[in-house]
């Protein structure tokens, strides 16, 4: 018994070498993107800790690296589905994800499919210029009905007698300016209409074509859909319901041979982002419409510094989205799509630490991560008795 329980803890103490050193290979593909917010060896120190003095978290643990080394050791590159004669419909086309996507699929020989909101604009222009005579602009707002089942229409007439191959669900806005409370509900209305409702009525009006084809769904989505980032309270709940319909329809559809994968991306500078004026224009709209009851309690001083920290935060966005569009390419030409795209840098250390990290870590990380604010509310502020000192650290 004796000579069984030593060679246990040998077992054990070799299995935290290489728990320790898969956590050094896990964390170190993220971290580039976060270093003042976490430190690799900090983390692999304390999870060597923490298996040292709590021995069954190593088995756990070993076997998440485990299956981590065994996703990462696939790194060959896998046989890909041919692209001649397949087709794909992508909606929100004018810019971003949508307009460098419907240029990469276009280029691999797919017949691009692509909706714009404005057939006259910049982004349509250059995908005609771009792009090859296999692609079709269609001008469709996602959140009106007629013209959704307009596009629908030409798509059949263009297909004939074939199906779908993809739908790519990129079409979004993010009309949403600071804290929950203060978020107005035109707001919350704006995000679910589009981010929501738009995207499920596509999704229902094309799935006929999808299921003839045995295609694919692809949905950009976003990781505020998941975890609680500050003042994005609206953006995030449509994010959210549009992720457990997206789950649901994953299931739904598996016996009708159609794949649905999510993308989840980090910070990329598309749309309205990196517009200043945009966000000027975004907050003396709230201004106007918030409560002088509201406004009084939270100050002038708190709305613009969140304003403030929005533009900060989109000047540090990435510029390069190819991340995003290699998981929409390999999502629609892998043999085995992944359900689940994490497309940018820093991405996976955040789900890691959401998923396996206390609550209260991983709160301040995301709150570090992203709007790193300072200043108290204004009634706040007069209950410490710090209405001189507004300098406080939130976090």
């Amino acid at each position: 018994m004796e000579d069984y329980a030593l060679s246990f803890w040998i077992y054990m103490g070799v299995m935290s070498v290489f728990v320790g050193g898969a956590m050094k290979k896990i964390l170190a593909s993220h971290i580039s993107a976060a270093p003042t917010l976490l430190a690799w060896l900090g983390v692999t120190v304390l999870v060597e800790r923490l298996c040292s003095l709590w021995p069954p978290a190593i088995l756990a643990l070993a076997v998440l690296c485990t299956v981590c080394c065994l996703s990462s050791s696939r790194s060959a590159p896998a046989q890909t589905l041919p692209t001649e004669g397949k087709a794909v419909f992508i909606t929100g086309c004018d810019s971003g994800f949508g307009k460098a996507a419907a240029q990469r699929l276009d280029a691999l020989g797919f017949e691009v499919f692509a909706s714009v909101l404005d057939l006259s604009g910049t982004g349509a222009r250059e995908l005609r210029h771009i792009c090859s005579s296999r692609l079709t602009l269609l001008q469709m707002d996602i959140t009106q009905p007629e013209e959704v089942q307009q596009a629908l229409l030409t798509t059949q007439a263009k297909l004939g007698l074939r199906g779908l191959w993809g739908l790519v669900n990129n079409a979004g806005i993010c009309v949403n300016f600071g804290d929950a409370e203060l978020s107005l509900m035109s707001n919350y209305r704006g995000c679910m209409e589009v981010n929501f409702f738009g995207t499920l009525n596509v999704t229902k009006t094309f799935l006929p074509l999808l299921r003839k084809a045995k295609g694919r769904i692809v949905t950009i989505s976003s990781p505020s859909g998941e975890q609680p980032f500050p003042c994005l309270a609206a953006y995030g709940a449509s994010k959210a319901a549009l992720n457990l319909f997206i789950n649901t329809l994953r299931h739904e559809l598996k016996p009708w041979g159609v794949k649905v994968s999510t993308v989840l991306p980090s910070a990329f500078k598309t749309g309205q982002s990196s517009n200043a004026e945009y966000w000027e224009q975004q907050y003396k709209h709230l201004i106007q419409n918030l409560s002088p009851e509201l406004l009084e309690e939270y100050g002038e001083e708190y709305t613009l510094e969140t304003k403030q920290l929005f533009q900060d935060f989109a000047k540090t966005a990435n510029e390069d989205l190819s991340p995003v569009i290699n998981t929409i390419t390999d999502a629609l030409v892998s043999l085995q799509p992944k359900v689940r795209y994490y497309a940018g840098p820093g991405v996976g250390l955040m789900y890691f630490i959401y998923s396996y990290f206390p609550m209260s870590i991983s709160d301040k990380f995301l709150q570090r991560l992203f709007l790193k604010k300072k200043i108290l509310p204004q009634a706040l502020q007069n209950q410490n008795g710090s209405s001189h000192n507004n300098n406080i650290n939130m976090i």
